[in-house]
């Protein structure tokens, strides 16, 4: 694999007295107005202050949350800003309006510890219809286009594929190379045995890459909602448990597919069951889940099983937590298994979402030798898609 082949990265660019745009995945968690979670802000601190230290005039921008029109208020900026001015110990200048005007006349009186942070960009109607319109007034401010935002990179939008396609200087950020030169590893020629551990909620979510992965794993863990999809393919009986119905015929042919390549699936023999998830009281420990019951979260033999595993990978791949851990009583699983993971002296990526949090929750993931900041992008990268935000930036080698 090189997924960056063809791409430059901010090491190739001469920045002094340089319009820089560039495009951030600043989509923080937020509560009341407050961050909960400023990971992808630590994130991008790196490339922003590389571009600022060789003398450019920097344009960040950002999308949060999915408003509906510039009056959703809540999904403002703002206290992005404020936590960037914080960690940067700099001005952030949120802007309201990114047309050029605007923007021109502040940039023309920029000082050197200021940074211009535009509004929510799917403020903009444009945005979302990656409208070319939109780009062009982004576009007549900017010598340098250079993206950050891997989180958002699967999204054909004005600020993530139309604008780079108007600046012929275009490339990526620290992270985005980081994020793919991780991932790769997991594609190309990884370290023996490779395990795959997937859970969350729907196996729908996962068929992509489990049929890019069957070829290449040595090995699938399969826990959380989804288990209970292959438990019932294979005439379980699993309660109340959230399943796939409709999914049952594939989940039933997957299983017999990674049998006939030799290879091994582990799913759970025992689980934490309860009579909903909001029933804390009545959980406890069994191999049968009874019909008023379902599976919250994978049981102690379940985990020594997976452990014993995970304790002899090479490469580990974890996306999707084992249960509801963010209900403290429903999480030894995914937390169990966050620590085996880190205690193994495997390559051990983690693929961002519900994982990432669960590692961050677990108190384990400095261990982790990756938590990508992707999400859905770094499902559809490994699945073997094309991303519209990095496929624009790429160069084709002639010769």
């Amino acid at each position: 694999m090189s997924g960056l082949k063809g791409i430059k990265t901010v090491r190739d660019f001469e920045f002094q007295d340089k319009v820089v745009f560039l495009r951030l995945d600043l989509n923080v968690p937020m509560d009341k107005g407050h961050i909960t979670d400023d990971t992808r802000i630590d994130a991008s601190l790196e490339t922003i202050k590389y571009i600022h230290e060789k003398g450019a005039k920097l344009v960040l921008a950002s999308h949060l949350g999915r408003p509906k029109s510039a009056k959703d208020k809540e999904y403002s900026l703002e206290p992005v800003a404020k936590k960037l001015t914080e960690k940067l110990n700099m001005e952030v200048i949120l802007i309201e309006d990114p047309n050029a005007t605007a923007v021109k006349q502040l940039l023309h009186t920029l000082r050197k510890d200021q940074f211009i942070l535009l509004e929510n960009v799917r403020f903009e109607e444009g945005e979302t219809k990656d409208s070319e319109e939109f780009a062009q007034r982004l576009a007549s401010y900017t010598d340098i286009y250079i993206n950050d935002a891997f989180g958002a990179s699967h999204r054909a939008h004005a600020t993530i594929h139309a604008l780079p396609q108007l600046i012929p200087s275009r490339g990526i950020g620290f992270l985005i190379e980081k994020e793919i030169t991780m991932l790769d590893k997991l594609l190309d020629n990884p370290k023996r045995p490779y395990v795959a551990i997937l859970g969350g909620a729907k196996v729908s979510d996962k068929i992509a890459v489990i049929e890019k992965l069957i070829d290449i794993v040595d090995a699938f863990v399969i826990g959380g909602a989804m288990a209970y999809t292959f438990l019932k393919a294979q005439g379980q009986f699993v309660g109340k448990s959230l399943v796939e119905n409709d999914k049952l015929k594939y989940a039933k042919e997957m299983l017999e597919r990674i049998e006939a390549r030799n290879k091994t699936v582990l799913l759970p023999v025992d689980h934490l069951v309860t009579t909903s998830i909001s029933d804390t009281k009545s959980a406890h420990y069994s191999s049968m889940i009874n019909e008023n019951e379902l599976g919250v979260d994978i049981g102690p033999e379940t985990l020594k099983k997976f452990q014993t595993l995970i304790k002899e990978a090479g490469t580990i791949f974890w996306n999707g937590p084992m249960g509801v851990f963010e209900t403290a009583e429903f999480s030894k699983g995914t937390f169990g298994l966050a620590k085996a993971i880190a205690e193994s002296e495997s390559l051990k990526i983690v693929g961002g979402g519900d994982s990432a949090a669960a590692a961050e929750m677990s108190g384990y993931a400095d261990k982790m030798t990756h938590i990508s900041t992707g999400g859905g992008a770094s499902l559809e990268y490994l699945q073997g898609d094309k991303l519209p935000g990095l496929e624009v930036l790429r160069f084709k080698i002639r010769g």
